[in-house]
């Protein structure tokens, strides 16, 4: 199983062999360490280094030059289209997908605060529901961003990433889906192997979570339809209804950098792909978001 070194990337590898072994408890998994450039690189903004492929590119040539069967990875760090040769074989139960902020909450940031953030669309939120905050870059592994918040009024990480590591009672604030639309698949695992590889894809069919797969594609959907990545600050979460399982509602954001525009619709469909799409669509086609992706890139 090939995994990036982080503290996070390794509960999440472990996480899935837990997952696999309580399917299978005979299953034997040695993880595979593969250093990113996503990781070398701390000194560049994501989108510098060419956006979120960063972190998973080395990582999916381990599986496919046989160094590993399986990669795991944050599924919101996927490009929003599969790799050839590969293919996303499950995605277990997704965890919140909430942002967070650790230091203040965001009633009580005083006018003119500074927040850190690496994320356009967290920039683009947070400038929407208060324009007088402003911003800062933020990089690094979680623990480091933690420990930067001192330096900053407040900085924000996805709440389920402080979760997995035991840092949830650093959260101050989780911020809630009206205010901060979260990332594509935020608070999900992709588990990805080769396309051609039938046994390894019958194992990973055990740890499928059938919802939160649906909600991830849909998700994933939409950023293909806006040909987008990280980079770009759009949002988007599907949810599924206990009453209606077999729906699904999407909703999806666009924004331009500095947040004077926030574009955002829903929809609700039984097909998660076709749903995401008609998401992306509207926002494109019909509210303007074609100028606003223009003038984002």
């Amino acid at each position: 199983m090939a995994t990036r070194g982080s503290a996070l990337a390794r509960w999440q590898a472990e996480h899935v062999v837990s997952l696999l072994r309580a399917a299978d408890p005979g299953l034997d998994v040695e993880l595979v360490i593969v250093d990113t450039t996503g990781d070398r690189r701390q000194d560049l903004a994501i989108w510098q280094m060419g956006g979120k492929g960063v972190f998973v590119k080395e990582v999916q040539a381990a599986v496919l030059d046989r160094r590993a069967d399986i990669a795991v990875h944050s599924a919101k760090d996927l490009p929003s289209h599969e790799f050839d040769g590969l293919v996303l074989a499950a995605v277990p139960k997704r965890g919140d997908v909430r942002d967070a902020l650790v230091g203040s909450t965001l009633a009580a940031l005083p006018t003119g605060a500074r927040v850190a953030t690496g994320s356009a669309r967290r920039r683009a939120q947070l400038a929407d529901h208060r324009p007088d905050l402003t911003f800062a870059n933020l990089r690094g592994n979680v623990p480091t961003r933690v420990e930067r918040a001192s330096e900053h009024d407040a900085v924000v990480i996805a709440a389920v990433a402080l979760e997995r590591l035991g840092l949830a009672d650093a959260v101050t604030d989780r911020l809630p889906t009206d205010v901060m639309l979260p990332q594509v698949a935020q608070g999900a695992l992709a588990v990805e192997c080769r396309e051609d590889d039938d046994p390894v894809r019958a194992v990973l069919r055990a740890i499928e979570h059938q919802p939160s797969r649906r909600a991830v594609d849909a998700e994933r959907a939409f950023l293909a339809e806006l040909g987008g990545d990280c980079d770009l600050p759009a949002g988007a979460l599907a949810r599924t209804d206990d009453d209606d399982p077999a729906s699904l509602e999407v909703e999806g954001l666009l924004a331009s950098l500095d947040g004077r525009i926030i574009l955002r619709h829903r929809e609700r469909g039984t097909d998660a792909i076709a749903t995401g799409r008609a998401v992306a669509t509207q926002l494109l086609d019909r509210a303007g978001g074609r100028e606003v992706l223009t003038a984002a890139r």
